[in-house]
């Protein structure tokens, strides 16, 4: 994977943005059921930002996906490339992920986005749009349901309910901790919601968020720490 050939021209403006949010959601592939939860690796990136200082720092965590033992991290500091736009935030975010996952030498196997794939106004999320771009399988375990509806899911782990853009199911309400708040799934591209679930599920056996989210969040936090402290931006 190249980050350079895969970026090519970065939008500038929102209305650029949009129609490469609008020409790429027409590749998202949703008929395939994804890698079964618990073989090869699963990968956690999540991105934290320093806007005074405009940095934006990534993290890619790849986990044995039958045990959660760390396989390899990577880290990538940039400058932020897009402004803050609600429903454009992976214009923000994409090219420090990117370059973290490309000094990886593991293979990254099912991406796992703290954030949206379906489950997003314009119906790409992170987790599509850089499933796109990579090919990778990828999903979006996100903490807030954003702007759609749904239901409380039973009260122990495992059970879920839809969430909801009118009639249309973008995602589920999925319970990952007897009595905890759920968390809110969502393909991303290359897996099913099935699978996404079971995915989310395999990666919470002890916190409400999935692992690979706790594991990335962390990193790119210390990650932006070290860049402000020493004034750098790779």
């Amino acid at each position: 994977m190249r980050t350079a050939s895969i970026l090519g021209d970065w939008p500038t403006t929102e209305a650029q943005a949009r129609a490469i949010q609008d020409e790429l959601r027409t590749r998202v592939v949703l008929d395939e059921p994804g890698p079964e939860p618990g073989t090869g690796h699963v990968t956690g990136v999540d991105v934290a930002y320093d806007d005074e200082r405009d940095l934006v720092a990534a993290a890619a965590v790849v986990l044995d996906a039958a045990t959660l033992e760390l396989v390899e991290e990577a880290t990538a500091v940039g400058r932020i490339s897009f402004p803050y736009v609600p429903g454009l935030l992976a214009f923000r975010e994409i090219p420090t992920v990117l370059a973290a996952l490309d000094t990886l030498g593991a293979d990254p196997g099912t991406v796992v986005c703290d954030g949206y794939g379906r489950a997003h106004p314009r119906r790409f999320g992170l987790a599509s749009h850089l499933g796109v771009l990579t090919g990778l399988p990828s999903i979006g375990v996100a903490k807030n349901p954003f702007t759609f509806s749904y239901e409380e899911p039973g009260a122990s782990r495992g059970s879920f309910s839809p969430l909801l853009a009118g009639d249309e199911e973008v995602g589920r309400a999925l319970r990952t901790r007897d009595g905890v708040k759920p968390v809110f799934v969502s393909v991303g591209h290359r897996v099913s919601l099935d699978t996404a679930c079971a995915h989310t599920l395999r990666l919470t056996p002890r916190y409400r968020i999935p692992e690979s989210t706790r594991r990335a969040d962390a990193l790119c936090r210390r990650a932006l720490r070290e860049a402000a402290a020493s004034g750098r931006a790779d």
